[in-house]
C-alpha cells in the first residue's frame, strides 16, 4: 500500500484524464450543435468542419465525420513540427473523440425554427463546445492546429483566426447555395468566435494595474502579502512638478481586483490608479494561456 500510495503517476494520470474529459466534452457540446442545428438549417461551418459539411451536402452518401478525419492529416504534420508533441498527441485523440461524437451524438433536431435565433444559438453552442476543447492540451483538429501555431507566432486571438479562415468557406457556400444562407453563416460564425474567445480566455483575463502614489512604500508589501501578486516598482517623473516618483506595477485576475482597490483607498484616497485588460498574459501562476 505504502508503494502505491508514493507512486509518482497519478498527477499525470489525473492531468491526462482532466485533457481527456475536457475533450470528450467539449466534443459532445459541438456534436449536439451540429447535428441539432448546422446540418436541419444547412448552415456551413468553418475550417474543416464547414468544408466535411460542404461536401456532405453535395454528396450525403459521405460522412461528415469521415471528411473530417481524412482532412486533418496534413494538419496533425503541422502541430507535430510547430507546436508541440505532446498537442500532437491530445489533437489525435481531440480528433477521434470528435469523430465520433459528431457520428454519434445526435440529441435531435433543436426546436428553433427562425433562421437567425438558430445561428445566433448554433453560435452560443459550437463557440463553448470549441473553447471547452481548446481549454484542453489539446485540439478537434482542423483550424484549431492553424488557429493554435498563429497565436503562439503572432499572438493572433484563437476566435479571430477562425474567422478569418471562414470566409473561403463562406464564399463556396454563397456560389453553391444563397447569399442568405452564407449570410446567416456569417452570424453564426461571427457568435462562436466571440464565444470561443470568451471560453478560453475571456473568463480568465487578465488586468493590468498602475498605481502612483506616495504612500507606495505601504501598498506595494500589502499586495505581496494580501493579494499575493508580484509588483513591479518603476521610476518615473512628473512633467509638470518634475518630482520623482514611484509606479506600481502589477497583474491581477478580475476578482482580485476589488481587493487591491481596497488596499489602495485605505492607504490612500488621493492614489492614482489604472486598470486596464490585457489580451494575452504569459508567466508563472498569472497566466491565462493554455500551455500547449
Amino acid at each position: 500500500m505504502k508503494g502505491i500510495s508514493k507512486w509518482g503517476g497519478w498527477p499525470v494520470l489525473k492531468t491526462v484524464g482532466w485533457n481527456l474529459f475536457l475533450l470528450c466534452a467539449g466534443s459532445v457540446v459541438t456534436a449536439a450543435g451540429i447535428n441539432g442545428l448546422l446540418i436541419p438549417h444547412r448552415f456551413v461551418s468553418g475550417g474543416v468542419t464547414g468544408l466535411a459539411l460542404l461536401l456532405h451536402y453535395l454528396v450525403p452518401a459521405l460522412s461528415v465525420a469521415l471528411i473530417y478525419a481524412v482532412a486533418n492529416v496534413p494538419l496533425f504534420l503541422a502541430g507535430w513540427f510547430f507546436i508541440s508533441r505532446r498537442f500532437f498527441l491530445y489533437s489525435i485523440a481531440g480528433t477521434i473523440i470528435f469523430s465520433s461524437a459528431v457520428a454519434w451524438v445526435d440529441l435531435g433536431v433543436i426546436p428553433v425554427k427562425d433562421q437567425l435565433l438558430a445561428a445566433i444559438l448554433a453560435g452560443l453552442i459550437l463557440g463553448t463546445g470549441s473553447g471547452i476543447i481548446l481549454k484542453s492540451l489539446g485540439s478537434a483538429g482542423g483550424t484549431d492546429i492553424l488557429s493554435v501555431i498563429l497565436l503562439q507566432r503572432f499572438s493572433i486571438r484563437l476566435g479571430t483566426t477562425r474567422l478569418a479562415f471562414n470566409i473561403l468557406v463562406l464564399a463556396a457556400a454563397a456560389l453553391l447555395f444563397s447569399v442568405e444562407d452564407a449570410l446567416y453563416t456569417l452570424i453564426y460564425l461571427y457568435v462562436s468566435a466571440q464565444i470561443m474567445n470568451l471560453v478560453v480566455t475571456g473568463l480568465s483575463q487578465r488586468k493590468a494595474v498602475f498605481i502612483i502614489s506616495p504612500q507606495w512604500e505601504r501598498i506595494s508589501p500589502r499586495i505581496l502579502t494580501e493579494i499575493h501578486r508580484g509588483v513591479t516598482i518603476l521610476r518615473g517623473q512628473g512633467a509638470y512638478s518634475q518630482r520623482e516618483q514611484q509606479i506600481l506595477y502589477t497583474v491581477l485576475t478580475f476578482r482580485e481586483v476589488a481587493t487591491l482597490k481596497q488596499i489602495v483607498r485605505s492607504e490612500d484616497p488621493a492614489a492614482f490608479v489604472v486598470v486596464s485588460d490585457t489580451t494575452e498574459v504569459m508567466g508563472h501562476r498569472i497566466g491565462n494561456q493554455p500551455h500547449w
